[in-house]
């Protein structure tokens, strides 16, 4: 009986996860996703999100710290608590609430990729090597995703990337999930 309940969850998942990879994004709701790319880049320009990323980017990344060992800490550490209190991170949270569930998650790298603030736990720390990060870290312009499931959100979503910029050389990169069901509401 326990084998028929894992086998029937893995069905559901496989299920669940061919549906959501068959979103097709329409000419509608990329018209759509595209305004909610320039509100991003609105709020990456925010003196507050500048700030913080150039404060970081003096520090560098957390020494000894690299994405198997992030996945290992705990929500509650105190390390994962400073980037969710501090005052980028307060702002973005704000702006998520504010959007009413259109935007699921948003996290601020640093130049090196690493996080400088995020509303909830990132999968990971590092994300120099990603499309995500370096496509609007090395050319100054907007990355997109694919439709995903968002384990760290718990909601599908498309992400998008743009620069953050300081006199007008990207000095770190915010990303923001895009809630699909809601964008294709938006679209109709």
């Amino acid at each position: 009986m326990r084998w028929l309940k894992i086998v029937l969850g893995a069905v559901g998942i496989l299920i669940m996860t061919l549906g959501w990879a068959a979103f097709e994004i329409t000419p509608a709701v990329q018209k759509e996703l595209d305004k909610n790319i320039e509100v991003v880049k609105i709020w990456a320009a925010d003196p507050v999100l500048v700030s913080a990323v150039v404060a970081q980017n003096q520090k560098g990344p957390i020494a000894d710290l690299d994405n198997a060992q992030w996945k290992k800490i705990r929500r509650s550490d105190d390390r994962i608590k400073a980037f969710q209190n501090n005052d980028a991170a307060k702002l973005l949270k704000q702006k998520l609430e504010e959007s009413k569930g259109l935007y699921t998650e948003a996290f601020l790298n640093a130049s090196r990729g690493e996080k400088v603030a995020f509303v909830d736990k990132t999968t990971s720390y590092l994300h120099q090597g990603q499309p995500k990060f370096d496509t609007p870290f090395t050319t100054g312009q907007p990355w997109q995703g694919q439709p995903e499931f968002d384990e760290s959100s718990q909601t599908h979503q498309i992400q998008v990337a743009v620069p953050v910029l300081a006199d007008g050389k990207s000095i770190g990169v915010l990303v923001v999930g895009v809630n699909v069901t809601q964008l294709s509401q938006i679209a109709k």
